[in-house]
């Protein structure tokens, strides 16, 4: 599996998907950072995430939308499922290359916590809470985004649906709240009060278990009808 991630990890950076998401995500980051602390004179370091959640939302499928969809449309896809790698293990790879992308990003984003430690005094551990449950949501994200990839050959198609599945979820909650643990940026909105709640992380996991086993079953059929 180590070779899988290498690979699309590498992947990445020789194509302009992996600068693409971390320079959209720090730009916009950028601008809701200059908002808070200058104009509404804020050092919370943890809200920005609240924005940096919805950037989240509608950039994720740059990482998602081409990992199994392109395989399929350049004929690739051939190699990987009669290749001596498990379905599993190409899946799995693919996902933690992506959610390593995210991570990197994370860490950039500690620059701006720096500026803020110059100006104020943030609070490290709600800080770290923060940053957990982004990427939580952010692996939630993912493992849909591949699910998605893995139904088509289209990669545009696999984004419009990741992006439709996420706006879904988010507005569910105005229908009913009895679906307000089924909107993924709402279980989000603890974290940057400093709070890890358990069930709202017992969720996160599932769902991305859950994604993970889907996009599994999807390319072990594919495979076993070639």
């Amino acid at each position: 599996m180590w070779a899988i991630i290498k690979k699309e990890f590498k992947s990445y950076f020789f194509s302009p998907v992996g600068y693409v998401f971390i320079g959209l995500f720090l730009i916009m980051f950028s601008i809701f950072f200059y908002t808070d602390v200058f104009y509404y004179q804020s050092t919370n370091f943890e809200y920005i995430f609240y924005s940096g959640a919805t950037i989240l939302t509608f950039i994720t499928p740059i990482l998602t939308m081409r990992t199994l969809a392109e395989e399929r449309k350049t004929g690739t896809e051939q190699l990987l499922l009669t290749s001596p790698v498990s379905i599993t293990k190409i899946v799995l790879g693919k996902f933690i290359s992506a959610t390593l992308i995210v991570v990197i990003t994370e860490l950039c984003t500690f620059l701006y916590f720096g500026i803020l430690a110059y100006f104020g005094t943030p609070h490290i551990t709600t800080a770290l809470v923060t940053l957990l449950g982004f990427l939580l949501l952010a692996m939630s994200y993912i493992s849909f985004g591949l699910l998605a990839s893995s139904i088509t050959e289209n990669q545009i198609i696999a984004g419009v649906i990741t992006i439709a599945f996420f706006i879904f979820l988010w507005f569910l909650p105005n229908f009913s709240e009895v679906f307000a643990d089924f909107s993924l940026i709402n279980l989000f909105a603890n974290f940057p009060n400093g709070q890890i709640d358990i069930a709202d992380t017992v969720i996160y996991i599932t769902f991305i278990i859950t994604c993970l086993l889907f996009t599994i079953i999807v390319m072990q059929r594919r495979k076993s009808v070639r």
